[in-house]
């Protein structure tokens, strides 16, 4: 019977063996270049969803509480805006609110609309619709401070320091001249040992 013959046996080899082009080469990946801030990438990994649901420009979500202010940001956050088809003006912003705050979300709608509008530069929205809906808030942006040092600034600079007025210079300043006292002090260790 046919059926028990291998499938394989059937067919002809032509040819010598080995008759690879040897000029072909491995294919190897293109690199991407140095490594990136995963804070630069966001925008472009979210951008995709982001237009899928209705935002053209995804920083308008992101900045949201510097757009609106902090506390309109709390009750209220972006949805969607939809644009006329073939246009980016005139188009439509849906915002969710919590359902006790739309009263007053919709006193500031105005407010809210050139606020918008300032942040896109040209007027890209001309009307705001309001969802009640559960609002998360944004989180606070106020990164960790680095804890002090206990080491006492040398009393040479600390005079010339106090005199600064700015905390977070000073702090800066500081941290330089504990560093290149740190610097000074292990080149001196260095130089007495090597003598």
């Amino acid at each position: 019977m046919e059926s028990d013959k291998p499938k394989g046996s059937t067919k002809k080899r032509s040819g010598a063996k080995g008759t690879r082009a040897k000029s072909a080469k491995p294919y190897s990946r293109p690199r991407g270049g140095s490594a990136r801030v995963i804070g630069d990438l966001m925008p472009e990994i979210g951008r995709t969803a982001f237009r899928r649901f209705g935002f053209v420009q995804s920083s308008v979500v992101t900045r949201w509480p510097e757009i609106v202010g902090p506390q309109h940001a709390r009750v209220c956050a972006p949805e969607s805006i939809r644009f006329p088809p073939g246009e980016k003006s005139e188009g439509i912003m849906q915002l969710i609110v919590t359902p006790a705050h739309a009263p007053l979300i919709q006193q500031v709608v105005p407010e809210i609309m050139e606020r918008v509008n300032r942040f896109f530069g040209y007027r890209a929205i001309s009307r705001i619709k309001l969802r009640q809906g559960a609002v998360k808030p944004p989180a606070p942006n106020a990164p960790a401070k680095a804890p002090p040092s206990l080491k006492p600034i040398p009393m040479e600079l600390g005079d010339s320091l106090r005199d600064i007025g700015d905390p977070e210079l000073r702090t800066v300043l500081e941290s330089l001249a504990r560093s290149m006292e740190n610097t000074m002090a292990s080149k001196n260790n260095k130089d007495e040992t090597d003598t």
